[in-house]
C-alpha cells in the first residue's frame, strides 16, 4: 500500500519533536468530560451521513472560543503525519502506540519525507502555480480561512471555507479535519474566516454547532470520501455567509479541467499566516486507490480541507467548491490529490445545510 500525507498540523507534545517544545512546559487545559450525541442518517448504501452534535449550547460555545486563546493558535505548529490509503482506521493510528491522531515522528528520511516547496510568490493570480501567496483580495480571501481543533488531547490546524446553503452556517473541509476516520470526532472546532497574519480575526471565530462526515470515512478512513462538512453557530448574531459571504459549491461535475485550490499551509517554508493557493489542470489517481483527482501543488500541512474551485474568476475571488485538498502520495511530493465531490457529498451537504 503506498503512503500518503493528510495535510493538517498538530502542537507537538513531546520535548524536542521539533525544536524547543513550546507547549509541552505548559500542558493543554484537562477540560471535564461530557455527553457526545452522535447519530447516522441512511439516504443510501453509499450515501449515509454520520452526525456529532459539537458545541450546541451558549456556555459550550463560549469554553470553545475561550479555549482558543492566542498562546494556543500560535502553538499550532505543523508536524509529520501519515496515512494508509485504504488501510482504515484511525488516520494516524500506531504512530505513538494510541489509536486515533497523535504527535508523530520527524521523519527526515525514506519515501515518506515530503520535499521543501519552493518559494512563495508575490506575483499577480496566475492560471498555473504550484503554490504562491494569494494576494489578488476578492471572496476568496474573506471565505477561506483557518480551521483550530482538537482531536485526543492534541490541537491541530486545517483550512475550510464557506458555501452557499440554505442555514447560511456551511462549511466545507477535509474529513480528517473533522473525524479521524473510525476514531475520535473533534473538539473545540473553530473557523477563523479571512484569518490574517498574528491570529487576526477580522470578521470573527465560529464554533461548530453540527458536524457531518460520509459513512465511508466514519468505517474505514476511505480517502475517496475524506471530506466533512460543518454547520456553524453564529457568531454576534450574524450567520458566517451573511459576514464574509459564500462560494457556490457542485457535484458530479465533469472530471478534470483547470481548478484552483486554497488554504493555509503551515509547514516550512510556509508558516500558515498567508492564504497560499495553486492552480492547474486536474487529472485522475494514477495509483488507482481512490476516486480523487490531482493537481500540481506544493502546499504542506495545514493546507488539509482548503476548497478547490471550478469556474474560478481571480478578479473576483469567485467560483464553484468541487473539492478540498486531502492527501499526497509519498512517491509524488508534488501532487495533491483532493476527493470528487459525488451523491455521498451531496447527501453531506444536503444534510449539514438542513441542520
Amino acid at each position: 500500500m503506498t503512503l500518503s500525507t493528510p495535510l493538517l498540523a498538530a502542537a507537538p507534545l513531546v520535548a524536542g519533536l521539533m525544536g524547543p517544545a513550546l507547549i509541552g512546559a505548559t500542558p493543554a487545559q484537562q477540560l471535564p468530560s461530557r455527553p457526545v450525541v452522535s447519530s447516522v442518517h441512511r439516504a443510501a448504501p453509499r450515501a449515509e451521513v454520520v452526525e456529532h452534535v459539537a458545541a450546541h449550547s451558549s456556555a459550550e460555545q463560549r469554553r470553545v472560543l475561550s479555549y482558543w486563546t492566542p498562546e494556543r493558535m500560535a502553538d499550532a505548529l505543523p508536524i509529520k503525519l501519515l496515512d494508509l490509503v485504504g488501510q482504515g482506521g484511525g488516520v494516524l493510528s500506531g504512530l505513538t502506540g494510541k489509536a486515533g491522531l497523535g504527535a508523530a515522528p520527524d521523519l527526515t528520511g525514506g519515501t515518506a519525507k515530503i520535499v521543501q516547496p519552493r518559494r512563495q510568490s508575490s506575483r499577480p493570480a496566475s492560471s498555473t502555480t504550484t503554490g504562491s501567496r494569494w494576494q489578488a483580495g476578492g471572496a476568496v480571501a474573506r471565505t477561506t480561512g483557518r480551521v483550530f481543533l482538537t482531536v485526543d488531547g492534541v490541537d491541530f490546524v486545517c483550512s475550510a471555507g464557506t458555501v452557499r446553503s440554505a442555514n447560511k452556517d456551511v462549511v466545507v473541509t477535509a474529513g480528517h479535519c473533522v473525524k479521524d476516520g473510525v476514531g475520535e470526532w473533534a473538539e473545540n472546532w473553530t473557523f477563523v474566516p479571512g484569518y490574517q497574519e498574528g491570529g487576526g480575526q477580522p470578521y470573527g471565530a465560529f464554533t461548530a454547532r453540527r458536524m457531518f462526515v460520509a459513512g465511508p470515512w466514519s468505517r474505514s478512513a476511505d480517502d475517496s470520501y475524506d471530506v466533512g462538512m460543518v454547520a456553524l453557530n453564529k457568531s454576534d448574531g450574524r450567520h458566517v455567509t451573511e459576514t464574509v459571504g459564500a462560494q457556490e459549491i457542485g457535484f458530479n461535475t465533469t472530471r478534470g479541467g483547470q481548478a484552483f485550490g486554497f488554504g493555509f499551509p503551515a509547514d516550512p517554508p510556509y508558516d500558515g499566516e498567508h492564504l497560499v493557493y495553486c492552480a492547474g489542470r486536474l487529472r485522475d489517481d494514477p495509483h488507482d486507490q481512490t476516486r480523487d483527482q490531482g493537481m500540481s501543488c506544493d502546499m504542506t500541512a495545514g493546507s488539509s480541507g482548503g476548497p478547490w474551485m471550478t469556474g474560478f474568476d481571480p478578479s473576483s475571488g469567485r467560483g464553484t467548491v468541487t473539492s478540498v485538498s486531502s492527501f499526497k502520495y509519498s512517491d509524488d511530493h508534488g501532487t495533491m490529490f483532493g476527493p470528487y465531490f459525488g451523491d455521498a457529498a451531496k447527501t453531506l451537504f444536503s444534510t449539514a445545510e438542513r441542520a
